[in-house]
């Protein structure tokens, strides 16, 4: 069974940043491409970012290119979602995904979820 938890949400004021954590397990974590979404209040979730199996390649949203990294630690299991310049319109609940192709995920959907992590921008 797949399991992915998500930390690191939070309160922030704008132009401040964040970065956000998701730990894996269950299978091979270095086998699969990992992912970030986000859904804000009233809107679909969408994919923010993603990262290739072998860390090689990512692939990010235009709305957070340049601000949001993406980074996978295999030794521990985890990615990260480094978030800087934060905007209010970055206020979303933040989901870690998994899928084993990178491009299923920037296509807008992922065969795993994490429960999502709170994350709101103050202007």
């Amino acid at each position: 069974q797949v399991q992915l938890v998500e930390s690191g949400g939070g309160l922030v004021q704008a132009g401040g940043s964040l970065r956000l954590s998701c730990v894996a397990s269950g299978r091979t974590f270095s086998s699969y491409a990992m992912g970030w979404f986000r859904q804000a209040p009233g809107k679909e979730r969408e994919f923010v970012g993603g990262i290739s199996r072998n860390g090689v390649t990512t692939n990010y949203a235009d709305a957070v290119k340049g601000r949001f990294t993406i980074s996978r630690d295999s030794a521990k299991n985890t990615v990260y979602l480094q978030m800087n310049s934060l905007k209010p319109e970055d206020t979303a609940v933040y989901y870690c995904a998994t899928s084993f192709l990178l491009s299923t995920m920037a296509g807008g959907t992922s065969e795993y979820w994490g429960q999502g992590t709170q994350v709101t921008v103050s202007s």
